[in-house]
């Protein structure tokens, strides 16, 4: 089969695919916005007589690892008609998607997935949840009042201020996407936006959110401080002669809950976006590992079903990484779980204790001390 870049005067084929395999109608008067939004992806199609049978969009972005950013390949809209399902041709995609992203220097990669199981077979392992919690009335009891104010916002009088909250925030995590001003308004932006100021002016903090129908929807809670994280949680308990409910996602160890009069609230915690390690040798290179704390060197033996070039092992020592010689000695891996490490969505004992990682124990201790103890979010989604 012959998997080609399918260019813009075929992007209306791409988004009908789209809305087949998805479900969805796009309405007419926003057809255009999409298709100008493919501009950005590099779309991957099959064809059969002339015709798009599947297809699987990169979109290029940056996620912080801590404060680094690493280049990040998105894949999105996998899709196929259903007469052309079981030919192997998402199988197809996929390894050319991998094929280029690696050729363009991607060294991560990230996905929604339709089945966990199905993306873990090519090598994408789950590196972050959400946190769904839904409050009544009942549970709007505002906290010790607090001295600042809050200004609302919407995406038309979107101030820089949200922006620079969101990077400081990101920057606790591994895994959050860098946004630009684009995704902003076009991805992130709700009805409407609230950033709560310190007594000194300061912004804490920010909350995007819709209002209907006697329910409101808190799609982001971002505190940088405990005044923050309380000024936030007020303004939402103001709304309570408006709503009957409020539905909020947060990373999932977010500590307003624990402070709650009554904190036994209806919760779901859901594992959510999944990771891919691209290139092995360049991630390793790229990552902010914690070299302080290494006191002795380590290797690790990596295991790659589906690319190749990552079957390799590599020796870490004091900022030193470099290829070596396939040995018994060392910590062996496979690259699903040395991504959901390398992201902090699990620890490498954690892993050994479940199998997932083998090897000298002395060794998976070091690489614990390396792999900073930062832990993984992610809010976005494509």
């Amino acid at each position: 089969m012959e998997i080609v870049e399918v260019k813009e005067e075929r992007f209306e084929e791409a988004l009908a695919l789209s809305e087949y395999a998805f479900q969805y109608k796009v309405p007419e008067n926003e057809r255009q916005d999409r298709i100008n939004m493919y501009r950005s992806h590099t779309v991957f199609g099959i064809f059969n007589d002339g015709k798009l049978s599947a297809k699987l969009h990169i979109i290029p972005f940056e996620t912080y690892l801590g404060a680094k950013k690493v280049k990040l390949g998105g894949i999105a809209s996998v899709a196929t008609y259903p007469e052309f399902r079981r030919k192997g041709y998402v199988k197809a995609l996929i390894h050319h998607a991998l094929k280029y992203m690696k050729d363009n220097q991607f060294s991560l990669s990230m996905l929604h997935p339709f089945e966990v199981s199905f993306y873990r077979k090519f090598g994408w392992e789950l590196f972050s949840n959400l946190l769904k919690s839904e409050l009544e009335k009942k549970d709007l009891v505002p906290m010790e009042s607090v001295k600042g104010t809050i200004r609302r916002f919407t995406k038309d009088s979107h101030p820089s201020i949200i922006e620079q909250l969101y990077e400081t925030y990101a920057e606790q995590f591994s895994g959050m996407l860098v946004r630009n001003k684009e995704w902003w308004l076009q991805q992130v932006y709700s009805n409407h936006a609230a950033v709560y100021y310190d007594a000194q002016d300061q912004a804490c903090g920010y909350i995007m959110y819709d209002v209907e129908k006697s329910k409101m929807h808190v799609e982001e809670f971002v505190a940088l401080s405990e005044e923050g994280r309380r000024g936030l949680w007020n303004f939402i308990c103001q709304h309570d002669s408006m709503v009957n409910e409020v539905h909020m996602t947060t990373f999932d160890q977010e500590e307003l809950f624990f402070s709650l009069e009554e904190p036994r609230i209806k919760q779901e915690r859901k594992p959510y976006f999944m990771a891919r390690v691209v290139d092995v040798g360049a991630i390793l290179h790229e990552y902010p590992f914690d070299w302080s704390n290494q006191e002795k060197s380590i290797i690790l033996h990596v295991v790659d079903e589906q690319a190749p070039w990552n079957n390799d092992s590599f020796q870490l020592d004091g900022e030193k990484i470099k290829r070596v010689d396939r040995m018994k000695e060392g910590i062996h891996l496979s690259v699903q779980s040395l991504a959901t490490i390398l992201l902090g969505y699990k620890r490498p004992q954690s892993m050994q204790r479940m199998g997932r990682v083998k090897g000298d124990i002395t060794q998976i201790k070091e690489l614990e001390k390396l792999v900073p103890n930062r832990p993984s979010f992610f809010y976005d989604f494509f």
